[in-house]
């Protein structure tokens, strides 16, 4: 086995924390451009398999830039009256309802959450910064920005009906211990849906992507998005460590999950695992 097979991927929080938020401002515009766009749709497939519905409690964890939060709440709203609720009864007024203000975990574990019905997390701010104004754009209510760790996060257990994670969970330093805060915080027959990249597993597309991964994807992405932390070099060697399909579903199981199921998009570009709690 070569060294570079043997090097592990430096996933410690500060590591991480620092590169997303030198990436954060060029983060969306990237994604979109390195995937051509299919990343929307890979999110649009994760919100219909999910059906989550207008009376749920969700939690989107690792949220980024809050796409998957922001797709989630819309599905949640349409054909319904949720999204015209009044912000009256929410705590702190409209500013705070349209998410002009991001929680503290210390806020966040001493809010009541009866009220809000999608809740994004992350502990990169300057991520979650570009969030807030996507939401207020769009004059969205019912969504909750929280600064917090994933592996700690700041809720009552049995909180969530559903609990997702989109391209986020091969970025925590403990993979197992992510699935069982997220496992934690959902009700019984809950659901936790996790969005994430995945090697191909059909030939030739599967040596054409490892080349585009590895060769092309760093290059071009330092080049549009320049950063210290080389965020694009990261991005296939961090993919490329992470447990996949039957490895990622087996810890789902042992999270406290069952019934995992995966869903592969795009002949295994990305895959949507989803596990329900006992």
């Amino acid at each position: 086995m070569s060294n570079s097979q043997t090097v592990v991927v430096d996933k410690s929080g500060q590591k991480v924390r620092q590169m997303f938020a030198e990436i954060a401002p060029k983060y969306d515009l990237m994604n979109h451009l390195l995937s051509m766009n299919v990343d929307r749709w890979w999110r649009w497939r994760t919100v219909a398999r999910l059906a989550p519905q207008a009376h749920w409690k969700v939690l989107d964890v690792c949220t980024g830039t809050g796409d998957l939060a922001l797709a989630l709440l819309k599905k949640m709203n349409k054909g319904s009256k949720a999204s015209n609720m009044t912000v009256a009864s929410y705590e702190g007024g409209p500013a705070e309802c349209f998410g002009r203000r991001i929680f503290s975990s210390a806020e966040a574990a001493q809010k009541d959450w009866d009220g809000v019905q999608v809740v994004a997390s992350d502990f990169c701010r300057p991520m979650l910064e570009i969030g807030q104004q996507k939401a207020e754009r769009q004059k969205v209510a019912n969504l909750q920005f929280v600064e917090a760790d994933s592996l700690q996060l700041p809720f009552p257990s049995d909180q969530f009906d559903l609990v997702t994670v989109a391209f986020g969970l091969r970025n925590v330093s403990d993979t197992l211990g992510g699935l069982r805060e997220m496992t934690r915080v959902i009700r019984r027959g809950g659901r936790v849906g996790v969005l994430e990249f995945t090697m191909p597993r059909v030939w030739p597309l599967s040596s054409l992507y490892r080349f585009y991964f590895l060769r092309v994807l760093p290059r071009v992405g330092q080049w549009f998005a320049k950063n210290r932390s080389d965020a694009y070099s990261y991005l296939p060697e961090s993919v490329g460590q992470f447990p996949q399909y039957e490895q990622l579903a087996a810890m789902m199981n042992e999270a406290g999950l069952h019934d995992v199921k995966f869903y592969p998009m795009t002949m295994g570009l990305a895959t949507l695992y989803v596990g329900t709690k006992a």
